[in-house]
């Protein structure tokens, strides 16, 4: 068997956890439209007969504007060390921008082999496919080039086969019923960070962590309680809602995907809390688990 790790990079919201989801077959890191939603190294396993690829999940590599940025940017540059080899994700809807020629900066560095992952071909032509990979395969010398669709499966088979070639041990490394590394814990707070993200405005997601402050197991039910953190008491009134009925919403779909993931009746209670510019504080940053690598 081969297997190795491979480091997911891009900048934010390209597709990097919904490409993960996909290839694990099972949704072990939250998805949505607002950058920044990934803010930890989350571990993804994908096994066949011949191969074991564990997929490291990165915060989008991007200019940060606070201290929690230059904590996510490390993450993502500390996940790249080990790795065997690189995915570079891009949306090939867009034009080449500065966000991408950052992170294509930072991977010049690196002596590693970068595989392109063309994102989103499933929103275009043949010919768009083709002009695109004809600009990309300039600016930087990839290993491969891949075009495929994170959300459809397109050719996503075909990107396992050539990060298969890069791959150096022969150690299992996971049984093969497993597909994230990712505590329980952890992922019952990134639910409800998902549906915050999901339900609010712009200005509401980058400035909320979640924390799970309590969780207890009884015959019928397991009880969850987390505390959602944000950096202004403005923030905390639209996330409570008029007579509470935001939270409220926010609470009933988080139950209903934790009750999927555990396969049993959830209490969810939520409560949340004002830190203020915890981004920019050192102490809650640490406090709340964001490491610098």
């Amino acid at each position: 068997m081969k297997s190795g790790f491979v480091s997911i990079v891009g900048r934010p919201n390209v597709g990097k956890s919904t490409l993960i989801n996909k290839i694990v077959g099972e949704k072990i890191a939250i998805v949505s439209d607002k950058q920044g939603t990934t803010r930890s190294l989350i571990q993804g396993v994908y096994t066949d007969k011949d191969t074991q690829i564990i997929l490291i999940d990165t915060p989008g590599i991007h200019k940060p504007l606070h201290k929690l940025g230059n904590k996510l940017n490390s993450q993502a540059y500390y996940s790249t060390y080990d790795a065997d080899a690189l995915v570079l994700v891009m949306d090939a809807t867009e034009k080449l921008g500065k966000g991408d020629a950052f992170v294509i900066d930072k991977m010049k560095s690196l002596e590693k082999p970068v595989i392109l992952a063309l994102n989103k071909i499933d929103r275009m032509t043949n010919e768009q496919i083709l002009k695109k990979i004809d600009v990309v395969k300039d600016i930087y010398n990839f290993s491969d080039i891949v075009p495929i669709s994170a959300e459809t499966g397109d050719n996503v088979s075909r990107l396992i086969e050539v990060i298969s070639k890069y791959l150096t041990d022969t150690v299992k490394y996971f049984p093969d019923e497993e597909v994230t590394s990712e505590p329980i814990e952890k992922r019952l707070t990134e639910i409800v960070r998902e549906k915050v993200l999901e339900l609010t405005d712009e200005e509401v997601p980058h400035s909320v962590h979640c924390v799970l402050s309590d969780i207890t197991e009884d015959d019928k039910t397991i009880n969850v309680y987390v505390d959602i953190i944000v950096d202004r008491d403005a923030l905390k009134k639209i996330i409570i809602g008029k007579k509470g009925l935001m939270l409220k919403e926010i609470g009933m779909k988080a139950r209903k995907d934790m009750e999927l993931l555990l396969k049993k009746q959830v209490y969810l209670e939520l409560y949340v809390k004002t830190l203020k510019k915890w981004r920019d504080k050192e102490k809650y940053l640490n406090e709340l688990g964001f490491n610098e690598y």
